[in-house]
């Protein structure tokens, strides 16, 4: 099946900030299609953002949300977008003030994981 020129660019934008390009069963196809296409060919790739900038507010986002498995992929991305470890941190304080102490603490905690993560640390 050839996909469209937004879902490639949507593939693209995806691999560009989770290191891979999206695969069958990572989530129901239907929905798969329209988030790689829709979020990330056209909302993702759209001018006016970088996508460091992006991923700063998606994170922050998710942290208000407390969508603690969504957050721990999107900090992945920011990592692979080139925000360091150290601002992710900045950005939970700086979060603690205008959504809550629970908010940035949860948030800190779901970036810890996954810093230990990578650093290979069981938790």
């Amino acid at each position: 099946m050839v996909k469209s020129e937004s879902y490639q660019k949507g593939a693209a934008k995806m691999k560009e900030l989770f290191g891979a390009e999206p695969q069958p069963g990572m989530m129901q196809e239907d929905f798969l299609n329209m988030t790689v296409e829709h979020l990330f060919g056209e909302v993702w790739t759209r001018p006016g953002l970088e996508l460091k900038e992006r991923s700063m507010i998606t994170v922050t986002t998710l942290t208000v949300l407390a969508r603690d498995r969504e957050l721990k992929t999107h900090l992945r991305g920011a990592l692979n977008a080139g925000i360091s470890r150290e601002k992710i941190t900045e950005m939970m304080i700086h979060l603690a003030h205008y959504a809550g102490w629970p908010i940035a603490v949860n948030g800190l905690r779901v970036a810890r994981e996954l810093f230990d993560e990578l650093d290979g640390k069981k938790r």
